[in-house]
């Protein structure tokens, strides 16, 4: 599995969607489910399967699917 099938299987599993769904719309404005605590499994899944602990402040600003790509990449995950 690459970095972005994984990046992606967390979103599906975390968010109960389809992946067709994870685009640069899929944001904590636009989700419903989108709350503190999906955003808190969300942050502990990212760090458990890249293996990467993320600052305070990414995990807090970690608000849409592609700004967490970007976030990602600051550990030197490349997500493609």
């Amino acid at each position: 599995m690459n970095n972005l099938d994984a990046y992606n299987s967390i979103f599906i599993d975390i968010f109960q969607t389809e992946e067709k769904h994870l685009n640069e719309t899929f944001n904590a404005e636009n989700i419903e489910k989108w709350d503190s605590v999906c955003q808190l499994s969300l942050a502990t899944s990212i760090e458990d399967t890249f293996d990467i602990m993320m600052e305070p402040e990414d995990i807090i600003g970690f608000k849409s699917y592609e700004l967490g790509k970007t976030i990602l990449e600051k550990y030197d995950i490349e997500i493609e």
